[in-house]
Order: C-alpha cells, then structure tokens, then sequence
C-alpha cells in the first residue's frame, strides 16, 4: 500500500500516541494503517508497507484482535488472512473506553472496595487516609455509573450533550 505523506505522517503519530496510552507503537501504528486502508491488508502488506517484521504485525494482529479494533476477512481464491479495522471513529473509542475500564477501572473498583472493605475493621490508618481511600472509590463508583448511563444513549443524543458542555453547568446551577 502506497502512503501519502499525511498517511505517513498520521500513522507515525498514532504510534507515538499509542505508546504514551501504554499501547505498543507498533500495535498502534498497525491499527492507523488498517483504519487508514480503503481496503483489507493481509499481514504481508502491514509488515512491508510499515517496514516492521512480520512476527510483529501477528503480535500485533493479535492484541488488536482482542480489543475489537481489527476483524478477520477473507478473499474468494486466496488463503491469506485479510485485516480490516473499525473505521466509525465512534465505535473505535467506545470500543476503546469499554475496554479500558474493563482492563483498568473494573479492578481498581475492586479493590478500592476491598480497602474500604478492610478499612472498617482497622484502627490503625488513619482517618485523612480513610477519607482519601473512601473518596478515590467514590469518584471511580461515580464515573462508572455515569459511563454506564450514558454509553447506551443514540449517537444523536451523546452529540447533543457533548455540543452542551459548560450550557449544563449553568442550567443546573453550578
């Protein structure tokens, strides 16, 4: 696949991205390719057109097939695996933010719980700590439920109240 240098320039960055988010450049850079291809790329193509070793686009493949970014397809006549990414930018970060908290909210929710759990019975921590400990949890509690509210609203509507922003402070008085 032939890159403009936009393309170039696109999938460099989302490589540098991706390692600031904790993703693998290379993993990062695999899924810009494949969201940027008007087309499925078997993994041959990855590896030439990124100029990375094909053990790294399978590593990749992988890791970006379990978070849903990427999907198998297949061509009449041709064994070879084709990869296709999301390409509504929308879903890629719900799919994204789904897995985060999956990954990292879900247990820090647990065990800020277990803490909290385990702080009823301690007379030792003290209670700034208490309070801090108690606080974190309630803020993760509370981001979650909001997540969870909204992540089923039509598209429609999330545009809406993202288009809002400071508006809904001021009608609710803050």
């Amino acid at each position: 696949m032939k890159l403009t240098p936009v393309m170039h320039r696109y999938i460099v960055h989302w490589g540098e991205m991706g390692s600031r988010w904790g993703i693998n450049r290379s993993v990062a850079q695999i899924h810009a390719l494949l969201y940027l291809a008007p087309m499925p790329l078997h993994a041959d193509e990855i590896a030439e057109t990124l100029g990375i070793a094909r053990s790294n686009v399978s590593v990749g493949i992988k890791e970006l097939l379990a978070w849903e970014l990427v999907q198998v397809t297949h061509t009449l006549g041709d064994r070879r695996d084709f990869f296709v990414a999301q390409k509504d930018p929308w879903e890629v970060i719900r799919v994204i933010v789904e897995g985060r908290k999956r990954r990292e909210i879900d247990p820090t929710l647990a065990f800020l719980r277990n803490c909290v759990a385990e702080l009823e019975n301690d007379t030792e921590t003290p209670a700034e700590v208490r309070d801090r400990i108690a606080g974190q949890l309630e803020f993760l509690e509370t981001l979650t439920r909001w997540y969870e509210s909204i992540k089923g609203l039509p598209r429609k509507t999330l545009l809406k109240m993202m288009r809002l922003g400071q508006k809904i402070a001021k009608v609710i008085g803050e």
